[in-house]
């Protein structure tokens, strides 16, 4: 696992939460050494770093967790990265439960039985065989051909249109025909055509940027020259030159580069959202006659397509020699070549089978939790209208027993037909009183089939893209630093945003801002840079002397420096503590993979002409900003990196350049810690220069004397005030190196780095071999600043009842001093520090603290826990099963111990190993949910996953994961709701997540201010769709019971169509989109509002019994009030049926009008225009002869008896409950309307003012 990863990341200089950094582990995880070729200008031999995974034969397996790509296409592609040490693979195995969220593929080395053959420069061998495929790329879903078939698959994997496609079908059978056969297909029609044409639009468009794609151009090499050659056409084996900003169209092995040494740098951006530049590398056998001009040939045997990015294993054979190849010899389509002037390579993976396509899978999607409450009461629905069907097939039975003998003579009922010719006497739709009975029951569910309401799928759809619509372009969540707006990935789960419970945050780069700056150093035993440099004399005295050493170069940041280190480092004296000095800022300078970017300005006044030329700025573009900040660092002490290629370095030391041949380099891997590199400095001595994690590097020095025994201890102090602080350490160290030592390690080097099997392995034991008896140089600390308004948004979470968990792979020291810092930790709170190295030790942990703070067991608390989740934050409400003074007193009993002891647990990833088992999950458990405040240490990417999984699978709690970097992917995609910040580790979080935005600050509006509104919105939007087509069903329904059962219909079947499609469902869309209960002002101001979403005061069980029997009601006052009212005129039905679809149209908008919170001009025009809408369509429908309602709406609309009829309807239906409304909301009024009335009445509420010592528990 990327254990340790943040903090000992620095070590390696390697981005924390990068993907891209080596990560070796024992025995199950991927074992990987970023592959780097150095070539020595002194040795006259290359040396190669490779990439090699274990053989399928030793039972290993690459286990890939979460992270997102991005193709050329814009279409967002996604796998996972879980990479973990054996110890860590072997316990969270037993108990993963998001294991399906990985994707688990072998290791594809070379088998002897099947290799890839490319002939270099002969693409019709390589192709004989036709077996490998054109470069031409596909991502679209359709063709004209297979559009139809294909969609209308895929829609109808939605149950409810299967549903309603055989009620469609149904109503074709002739002894069911209650609509129009055309009429009844209308509303799925409509329904999938809305559908299909969003889709086909998105396809048409993956259709153009695949064409836009496929006919890029690109430099191939045909007839001995290069000539301009389309992306589609280029096959493997085929050589290809790309310049300079050109991006890269297929997978190509480098032959060649415009530096001599075989030196490119490309930028992985859209592979793998990884802004900064990376290093590959043209083996030395084919870089030199490639930059001659001469022609290459030769066979690369290769593994077969596979999706592993990180790595590439192959064999070269060239001019009768046989090398390998690595990931470091390889550049991947989407990359784009950067600070190079041109590359050439061999076309070695073409289209669909190239890395970037075959990891193009899409995210899993994610459902909103309000949607499956939605399926429950669909049931409900459901059995009601099984109830009715049932009660009108019955009633059909038992009338028809009852008249069997008077079917003849009734004169409303005929079984036979009476007529002359061929017809008289023969049965007239009769199949005698069971098939009767069977068939009203069928009809009646065709009559009734709006009960499930089909429009609300397609309004759902409609209101989530407008709440989106307002959040992208909501100003305050626009970040002008980095220029990012927020972005709506997922358009399922806005309502969620409401109900959070849980927030799992990772710390660097989420919390702070991942910019980091070199702050302090402890050389020698004394510690740097701790003084504040208030006087005046003493700043002016630092300036001038950093002046003097950067007035030749410009850095990009400045860099505050301390100016007795800097008068150290530039006294004439050979003493120990000036050589432990200047080889500390050496290290720092050259131990590390970061590349130094030079511009020249002869415009910038120095004035100097050197042969080096004129430099003015100079900018260092590295995976990590630690190695940036470090290097930076060294450079305004005069230690300057100039120059990096693949076999040397060149360091400017105070205006004196030296170039040090780099002999070998262990990078970063979680096992070591650390990283280290073999210099060989102009008067022939080696060095090897070590930094890492103080755990790892202590463990390494020398102990020969005394002196260093201090110099350690007090190394150790100033490394535990710098965590105090909140700083990221790192500990610096080197040793000379003997000729034997060095004969030993380079010929052990040589082995390691060309091995095929267990390459990671032995460069380990390689390092080992120099990473011993170390001469301890000093530490540095750097500071990553918190984010503007982190502690504000932490704070307004925590008043809304909002749980903030962080999980960062920083030291412990580290974290606790940011989370006090952010207010995550207050003073007043009794930390439980857990950190465990053993199962055993982990559980008696676990014990000890529930049993010292009294924690109940799960069972013990389920109740408990029940009624706290019903209750808001800083006052208890009182529990649903009681309302007695001693329960309340109770229940306020317990929340007050929580108050005055607020607890914080504090665990490192170490005892997470030994805790994620099923025994002890739930001891964890106990005690995290007990806590105010959760913060994980050292964790790794699959732990942070696991801790997610571990509420997820133990609370119906909405969860939210929000971070920044490739690490924060599997979190994000375990959460209910993922959050990335486009940050400075590039986009894989932002890819993978549902919602991105620039800082941390805005996730206090989207939660607090979109997430209530849309929760709210969304919410009424459901209830009120099921009470729409209920009280339209029941008036049927009632109808039917007075006709004799016979499933008749008094109203048109355009009427009955019309009714959700068109006369009520533009209303509803715009309330969905526009309504707000509450100004965004009062909502931050007032932050236990949110709590509203936690009791589930908008969408809930209650709230739809309520509506259903205010449903009833509705529909018994819109039937039987115009039945007495005409029962003694001679008006027919279909005036009868005129009436009522007008009266329940005109009755549903004023119902949605008496809920509406926030009245604006679109508003009005959607409530009162869809009344208007629907006259409309009844006068043009009245007004075509053919229907049998001709002209019913002219009759009457003359008579005052309608006007007053529909009036009365009106009044009497909406009486209960706007008097249920009124005395709800005087004698029991919910916070969100006392505020909604303070907002009215310019007042404060004083129950919602927030006490100083009231925070959330």
């Amino acid at each position: 696992q990327e254990e340790d990863q943040e903090e000992t990341a620095v070590s390696a200089g390697t981005t924390p939460r990068s993907p891209l950094k080596p990560l070796i582990s024992f025995a199950h995880s991927l074992s990987v050494i970023t592959s780097r070729q150095l070539y020595s200008a002194d040795s006259r031999s290359s040396q190669q770093f490779s990439l090699e995974c274990p053989t399928k034969d030793q039972g290993h397996w690459v286990s890939w967790g979460s992270m997102e790509l991005h193709n050329n296409s814009n279409t967002c592609t996604s796998f996972d990265i879980s990479m973990g040490s054996s110890v860590v693979q072997d316990k969270l195995s037993k108990s993963r439960r998001f294991r399906n969220k990985s994707v688990d593929f072998d290791d594809n080395l070379l088998c002897a039985e099947n290799p890839r053959l490319i002939y270099i420069n002969d693409p019709r061998r390589t192709n004989d065989k036709y077996e490998f495929s054109g470069n031409e790329i596909r991502t679209s879903k359709y063709t004209l051909i297979t559009f139809l078939p294909k969609n209308l698959f895929i829609q109808f994997h939605r149950v409810a249109y299967l549903y309603f496609l055989a009620i469609a079908a149904l109503n074709q059978l002739p002894p069911l025909a209650v609509f129009g056969r055309t009429v009844s297909l209308f509303p799925l029609l409509f329904v999938l055509c809305v559908t299909a044409i969003k889709d086909g639009y998105e396809d048409w468009r993956r259709h153009r940027s695949d064409r836009n794609e496929n006919n890029r151009e690109a430099l191939v090499l045909q007839l001995g020259e290069f000539q301009m050659k389309k992306w589609k056409k280029i096959r493997a084996g085929e050589v290809v030159k790309i310049h300079a900003d050109e991006t890269i169209p297929c997978d190509m092995v480098l032959l060649g580069t415009s530096d001599p040494s075989g030196l490119a740098y490309i930028q992985t951006m859209n592979l793998d959202g990884e802004s900064n530049l990376k290093t590959r590398y043209a083996r030395q056998e084919t870089a030199s006659l490639v930059f001659e001009g001469c022609n290459v040939s030769g066979l690369i045997r290769c593994e077969q397509p596979n999706r592993n990015i990180y790595e590439f294993t192959a064999t070269m054979e060239f001019n009768g020699q046989k090398f390998p190849l690595s990931q470091s010899n390889i550049v991947l389509r989407g990359c784009q070549l950067k600070n190079t002037v041109w590359i050439i390579g061999v076309v070695v993976y073409a289209g669909q089978e190239t890395k970037a396509m075959l990891n193009s899978a899409v995210s899993p999607s994610k459902r909103s939790k309000l949607e499956s409450y939605m399926n429950r009461e669909t049931f409900w629905l459901s059995i009601f209208l099984l109830v009715m069907c049932s009660v009108v097939g019955l009633g059909m039975g038992l009338w028809l027993n009852r008249h069997e003998e008077e079917l003849d003579t009734l004169p409303y009922y005929r079984k036979r037909y009476i007529t002359k010719g061929k017809e008289n006497g023969k049965t007239y739709r009769y199949y005698g009183i069971p098939m009767e009975t069977f068939f009203s029951f069928l009809s009646s569910i065709i009559v009734f089939q709006i009960m499930i309401p089909i429009s609300l799928y397609i309004t759902m759809e409609l209101v989530r893209l407008g709440q989106s619509y307002f959040m992208i372009e909501d100003k305050h969540m626009y970040c002008s630093s980095s220029g990012s707006r927020f972005q709506c990935r997922s358009l399922n789960i806005n309502e969620d945003l409401g109900q959070v419970r849980y927030v799992f945050s990772d710390k660097t780069g989420t919390l702070t801002e991942n910019k980091m700056e070199f702050r302090k150093a402890s050389v020698c035993g004394k510690d740097y840079g701790s003084s504040n440099l208030t006087d005046d004399s003493q700043q002016d005295n630092n300036i001038r002397a950093a002046a003097v050493l950067r007035s030749r170069w410009k850095l990009k940041s400045e860099i505050s420096v301390d100016s007795k280190l800097m008068d150290l480092l530039h006294k004439d004296l050979a003493g120990d503590e000036r050589i432990a000095a200047h080889e500390f800022f050496l290290t720092l300078a050259a131990c590390n993979t970061v590349i130094p970017i030079v511009s020249q300005d002869t415009s910038s006044g120095h004035g100097r002409s050197e042969s080096w030329g004129e430099v003015e700025a100079i900018d260092y573009q590295g995976e990590s900003p630690d190695e940036q900040a470090l290097v930076s660092a060294a450079s305004a002490y005069g230690y300057t990196l100039y120059e990096r290629t693949s076999g040397h370095i060149v360091i400017d030391i105070n205006g004196n350049k030296q170039r040090l041949d780099v002999l070998g380099l262990h990078e970063f891997d979680s096992v070591r810690k650390r990283m280290s590199v073999v210099i060989r400095f102009p008067n022939n001595t080696v060095k090897v220069l070590v930094k890492g994690a103080d755990t790892t590097m202590f463990s390494i020095l020398a102990r020969d004397t005394e002196r260093d025994d201090q110099m350690r201890r007090a190394t150790q102090s100033h490394l535990n005030e710098y965590s105090l602080e909140g700083l990221r350490t790192l500990v610096v160290a080197a040793r000379d190196l003997t000729d034997a030592e060095l004969e030993q390690w380079q010929c052990r080097y040589e082995d390691a780095s060309t091995s095929l099997i267990d390459r990671a392995a032995k460069l380990r034991q390689t390092a080992a071999l120099v990473e011993c008896n170390l001469n301890l140089l000093g530490a540095t600390a750097i500071e990553d600043k918190l984010q503007d308004g982190v502690p504000e948004a932490i704070e307004a979470l925590r008043q809304a009842g909002i749980k903030v968990w962080v999980l960062t792979g920083d030291k412990q020291e580290t974290a606790i001093s940011i989370g006090l810092s952010c207010k995550l930790l207050t003073s007043d709170m009794q930390q439980i520090i857990v950190n465990g190295n053993s199962e055993e030790e982990c559980r008696n942990l676990l014990a000890d603290a529930k049993t010292r703070h009294g924690v109940q067991s799960a069972n013990g608390k389920k109740q408990y826990l029940k009624r706290r989740k019903n209750s808001e934050n800083g006052y208890p409400e009182i529990p649903d099963d009681s309302k007695s003074s001693n329960v309340l007193q109770s229940h306020a009993g317990k929340e007050e111990r929580d108050v005055r002891a607020p607890l914080a647990l504090i665990i490192d990833g170490n005892s997470l190993v030994y805790i994620l088992e099923k025994d002890l999950e739930s001891e964890l458990f106990d005690i995290a949910t007990s806590c105010r405040v959760v913060l994980c240490c050292r964790v790794a990417p699959l732990q942070k996953a696991g801790i997610v999984d571990l509420i997820k699978s133990r609370t119906d709690d909405m969860t939210l994961a929000i971070g920044d970097g490739a690490n924060d992917v599997s979190m994000i995609q375990m959460a209910d709701v993922g959050v990335g910040i486009c940050g400075q580790e590039g986009r894989q979080a932002v890819m993978a997540s549902d919602f991105a935005m620039g800082q941390f600050r805005f996730l206090k509006r989207l939660l607090l201010v979109h997430g209530h509104w849309n929760y709210q919105r969304v919410g009424y939007l459901v209830l009120y769709n099921f009470y729409r087509n209920a009280v339209f069903v029941l008036m049927l329904f009632w109808y039917i019971l007075c006709t004799a059962f016979s499933t008749t219909s008094a109203l048109t079947d355009w009427s009955s169509v019309f009714y959700s499609v068109i006369y009520t469902s533009v209303p509803t869309i715009v309330v969905g989109i526009l309504d707000k209960d509450l100004s965004h002002r009062t909502l931050l101001k007032y932050p236990k509002l949110y709590g509203a979403g936690h009791r589930h005061e908008a969408y809930n069980l209650q709230l739809f019994w309520i509506t259903m029997i205010d449903t009833l009601w509705q529909s018994l006052v819109l039937f039987y009030i115009p039945l007495f009212t005409y029962k003694e005129s001679s008006i027919d039905i279909w005036s009868m049926g005129s009436l009522w679809t007008i009266a329940v149209v005109i009755l549903v908008n004023i119902h949605l009008a008496m809920d509406i919170r926030r009245w604006v001009f679109i508003t009005h025009a959607a409530v009162w225009g869809s009344i208007i809408i629907t006259y409309a369509c009844m006068v043009v429908l009245d007004s075509i002869p053919i229907f049998p309602n001709y002209w019913t709406i002219y009759h009457l609309a003359k008579s005052p008896t309608y006007w007053l009829t529909i009036l009365l309807i009106t009044i009497v239906a909406l009486l209960p409950r706007f008097l249920f409304k009124v005395v709800h909301q005087i004698f029991w009024p919910t916070d969100i309307q006392i505020a909604r009335e303070a907002e009215i009445l310019r007042k404060v509420p004083p129950n919602l003012r927030s006490k100083p010592d009231e925070v959330s528990s």
